[in-house]
């Protein structure tokens, strides 16, 4: 297995920067059994494409507006004024109100030095490791660190939508699923960002349930793949839960010969890595770097809706080992010549694959 097997072509017009409108309008590719002629639907099939007695997974994490701009002051300054940084917070760390973070530019803040983002918002630089990644203290007086970051912050946009556009206000909502509960992330899980409250109650008349689980996904989910033999890519750890209510579900739903249908790569990562120490799922509350490509034995899950990903990701590397990687190669040629789009705020895959995992 090499890195170039998960290539594919991919026009820069393919990549959306805004979300269909509605939701549940965008396009949806159903991709079954090698066998299965490939098809071109909409998100608003969803009802049709399942059965009673099948679960959906959803991940319920919720977006912090992470992305901070800010000035740095110094005595010095007077003369060349205040330098201009942007931070975006990756991880919460152990210590109160400690977050790795990305800052740009790095060589222009030192440690102990803060970044004020206004609104009595601040982060104090503590040290830095050998990559380059930042760890900050954010204070944010009584406030807590949502309500303020909702105040200074911008949503952080993954890197391919930020080349072309910055985040706005209108970002706050479709860069959030409706079903967004626990704070935590600073990616979406973006298939969730294409349902609604009609597609839910649609789907939930179809006799099919709902389970929800929670991961905080990463600014690692957008880090690129550097080695030509997948396998020694480390993967970020990211922090997860699975409730004891949720894993019974989940459970009974296999039990009874229902579906279990993950909704995004996250929720499947999440659920994947419950069910690693006995075969099935059971509670989980912890950090998972679970990394998915061709050869892994799925457990947990019949089937994942998800958006079309990065020519030689991780994520790229996850969907062939569900369905296979000539069929997923075969399946996103088609996507690019259908006219697709791609990525977060793209549309969407429904994968089948032919017999139960």
């Amino acid at each position: 297995m090499k890195l170039s097997d998960f290539d594919f072509d991919l026009p820069e017009d393919r990549i959306a920067t805004r979300p269909a409108r509605p939701r549940s309008s965008a396009r949806l590719l159903l991709v079954e059994g090698a066998e299965a002629p490939l098809r071109d639907l909409s998100v608003s099939d969803l009802p049709d494409l399942l059965r009673a007695g099948d679960r959906l997974v959803l991940n319920n994490t919720r977006v912090l507006p992470s992305r901070l701009s800010g000035t740095r002051r110094r005595a010095s300054d007077s003369g060349t004024g205040a330098a201009a940084i942007e931070v975006t917070l990756l991880d919460p760390q152990p210590q109160e109100n400690v977050w790795t973070a990305l800052v740009k530019p790095l060589r222009k803040l030192r440690d102990g030095e803060a970044v004020e983002f206004g609104h009595g918002v601040r982060a104090v630089m503590l040290d830095r490791d050998e990559t380059g990644m930042a760890r900050l203290r954010l204070e944010h007086g009584e406030a807590t660190a949502e309500a303020a970051l909702a105040l200074v912050g911008a949503m952080p946009l993954p890197p391919y939508i930020a080349a072309k556009r910055p985040a706005d206000d209108q970002d706050r909502t479709d860069y959030q699923t409706v079903f967004a509960r626990h704070a935590g992330a600073v990616a979406a899980p973006t298939a969730s960002l294409h349902f609604d409250a009609p597609l839910l109650e649609a789907i939930r008349g179809r006799g099919v349930d709902f389970t929800e689980v929670t991961l905080h996904v990463g600014a690692g989910t957008f880090l690129p793949v550097k080695v030509e033999d997948p396998t020694r890519h480390r993967m970020h750890a990211e922090w997860g839960e699975v409730s004891e209510t949720a894993a019974a579900e989940i459970r009974a739903t296999r039990a009874a010969g229902g579906r279990v249908i993950a909704v995004g790569t996250t929720a499947l990562r999440l659920i994947e890595s419950a069910a690693r120490e006995t075969g099935e799922v059971r509670a989980f509350a912890d950090k998972t770097d679970i990394f998915i490509y061709p050869g892994f034995e799925f457990r947990a899950v019949d089937g994942l809706m998800t958006n079309f990903h990065l020519p030689k990701s991780t994520l790229m590397m996850l969907v062939s080992a569900l369905m296979g990687r000539d069929r997923m190669l075969d399946a996103y040629a088609h996507a690019v010549a259908a006219g697709y789009r791609f990525f977060s705020y793209g549309d969407a895959s429904l994968l089948l694959p032919s017999t139960r995992r």
